[in-house]
Formats: structure tokens, C-alpha cells, sequence
């Protein structure tokens, strides 16, 4: 079988897994990328750089589908900062130097909102994305999966955008105003999305972690553990709603200690993966509590060679490994874990 056609057989695996109407219920995704030289930071001046260093993971990606029988579906990675949408709204980034860019707030009173320009996607933080993503794609051709750059939520946005010593307790005496921010952030967000799976496909790699979608969004929704699960469900649950319903499903990190809105988590439509950064412990939790309702993704999988999870559960489990001898004993280990292969 030749590479094309392995990865198209990865790609519909993957959806059948995301679907939860047939098997596989195990994907297993082994990261190699020993060789690969250090990931230049996302800075405006590294671009040339970015782009060359993203050819040579996605190369390298290629040549192992020939031997690695995995699930990694290779990709051209666009890679970002946090601060991409903040940083098209006006706010100021921060660019340490040995570290990704952070945006610092521009907001920090409600009475601030109204008088807050809403860019268009055209603007040089956004567009220079697209521009990195362009010349990937010029390379790789059409047929190339594209990764997302980072993508919050409107509402965890809107946090970066509004400085969050006055942010939350605006979430509770100004709500109406933290609506319209987000209401704003979703506008540029929708508009910037909408105009990356026309240029790219509808189908992508995740931005974090690295699943296959063939088809929805994906984001991070990582400030609500500060929040009640009513304000969950009055702030945020909407917005995941209506992202849902427009691209037709949506896949969630989040790296909070929110275990307290596990259960309105359940009420998110179309919720095709969850990924939870906690401590052991509260991952084996989560793979029990949505054993029945999505595919997970989480940080901890288990300790040894074996991997048990509850019935039903549709797993991914993400292994490193430093040479090609251990990346050959993780897929080994897989088919003798996984009989529905």
C-alpha cells in the first residue's frame, strides 16, 4: 500500500472512531520526531523559519507512514501563540525569549466594550498566518492536511483581551458586557475559520492535542475553572453550541480543574473528543464518566505496556518514543491490546 493510500485508510479510520458507530475504539498515536531540529519560536520575524522548520516535521511525517503503523495522519502545522486573536483586536503581546508570545490585556472595565474595534481577518496577525499556510500548501499540494493554529474559545479570548482581575468579577456584575466581548471575539473567530477550511478543507489536525477531524472544530476552552456551573452554562455553553452546530461538531481541551462541570460537559452538541490535562487520577475519572458519550484524549493513559480502560471507551493513546526500535514496540504493543483493528 502506498502512502497516499495509507493515510487515506487512517483518515477513515478516524471517523469511524468519531463517529462511535464501529469499530476501531483504540487509535494510537506514536511521536517521533527525534531528528527534527529546535522549533523556531512564532515571532513575526521567524517566519521564513517556521515555514521550514514545518516542511521538515511534515516530510519527516511522510516517511513515517512507509514503516509506523499508527494512527498519525502527517500534517503541515502552522503553529502559533496563544495570542493570535487578542493580538488582532489591538492588545499588546509579550514575546519572551525562550517561550511562546503572550497577549497582555487591553481591556479592563465594561464601560471599555463599547468603544472596542472589531478587526477583520484581514489584519496582520491573522493574515500572516494565512500566509504561512499558503506557502506550506503550495509545497505539499492540495491533498495536504492542514493544522489549526491555536484556537480558544470566544469566551477564553475574550479573557486575554480583558484584564482578569476585572474579568471575572464582570462575569457577575457586568455579564452583559463579557456577552458582547465574546459576541465580538466569535464574530472574528467564525470569519477567520470560515475562510481557513475554504482555502484548506474541511477536514485538519487539532491544534492540541494532534487528533484527526475529518470534519468540525476544535478548541480550547481553559478558563472555567474559575467559574460556577451556572455562569458555565449561561457564558460559555452557548458559544460551544453555536460552534458546534455551524461546523458540524467540535472536539475540547481544557487543562482547568473543572470537574465540576463535567456533567453540563454531556450537554455540549456533537461533542466528538474530549482532552483533559489533570493529574492521573482525575484522567481514569473522566474516562469512566464519558465512557459512553465521546472519544477522549487525555494526558494520562496508563502506566506500563498495557492500557485498560472502561468498556466502551473510545481511547486515543499518545506515546513518545526516541528511536524507530521503540516506536515499532508501541504499535506492537497496540495490535495485541487492540483486537478490533
Amino acid at each position: 500500500m502506498n502512502t497516499a493510500r495509507r493515510i487515506e485508510a487512517r483518515k477513515a479510520r478516524w471517523t469511524r472512531f468519531l463517529d462511535r458507530t464501529a469499530p476501531p475504539r483504540h487509535m494510537l498515536l506514536v511521536r517521533l520526531d527525534h531528528g527534527l531540529p529546535p522549533r523556531p519560536l512564532p515571532h513575526p520575524g521567524n517566519v521564513g523559519e517556521r515555514i521550514e522548520w514545518a516542511w521538515l516535521q511534515y516530510q519527516q511525517q511522510l516517511a513515517n507512514v512507509a514503516w509506523l503503523d499508527d494512527d498519525a495522519v502527517p500534517h503541515l502545522h502552522p503553529y502559533t501563540g496563544t495570542e493570535i486573536f487578542a493580538a488582532a483586536f489591538g492588545c499588546d503581546v509579550h514575546r519572551p525569549a525562550e517561550t511562546n508570545p503572550f497577549a497582555l490585556p487591553l481591556i479592563h472595565h465594561a464601560d471599555e466594550i463599547a468603544g472596542l474595534t472589531v478587526p477583520d481577518i484581514a489584519c496582520e496577525p491573522l493574515a500572516r498566518l494565512f500566509d504561512i499556510a499558503d506557502e506550506l500548501r503550495r509545497r505539499a499540494g492540495p491533498e495536504a492536511v492542514m493544522r489549526l493554529p491555536d484556537i480558544q474559545s470566544p469566551m477564553d479570548i475574550a479573557a486575554l483581551i480583558w484584564d482578569k482581575n476585572t474579568f471575572y468579577i464582570a462575569m457577575i456584575e457586568s455579564p452583559e458586557a463579557v456577552k458582547e466581548l465574546a459576541a465580538s471575539v466569535r464574530q472574528v473567530l467564525t470569519g477567520f475559520l470560515d475562510e481557513w477550511f475554504a482555502r484548506y478543507g474541511r477536514d485538519f489536525v487539532a491544534h492540541y492535542p494532534d487528533y484527526y477531524m475529518p470534519v468540525g472544530i476544535t478548541l480550547s476552552e481553559d478558563e472555567i475553572g474559575a467559574v460556577n456551573p451556572d455562569m458555565f452554562r449561561d457564558l460559555f455553553l452557548p458559544e460551544l453550541a453555536l460552534l458546534s452546530a455551524r461546523y458540524g461538531g467540535i472536539g475540547m481541551h481544557c487543562c482547568a480543574n473543572a470537574r465540576h462541570h463535567w456533567q453540563a460537559w454531556r450537554e455540549i452538541p456533537d461533542l466528538r473528543l474530549l482532552n483533559v490535562v489533570q493529574p492521573p487520577q482525575e484522567s481514569a475519572a473522566a474516562y469512566g464518566v464519558f465512557a459512553d458519550h465521546t472519544a477522549q484524549m487525555h494526558n494520562w493513559c496508563g502506566d506500563g505496556g498495557s492500557w485498560q480502560f472502561p468498556e466502551g471507551a473510545r481511547v486515543v493513546i499518545s506515546a513518545g518514543a526516541d528511536s524507530r526500535e521503540q516506536a515499532l514496540v508501541l504499535t506492537q504493543s497496540r495490535a495485541a491490546q487492540d483486537s478490533t483493528r
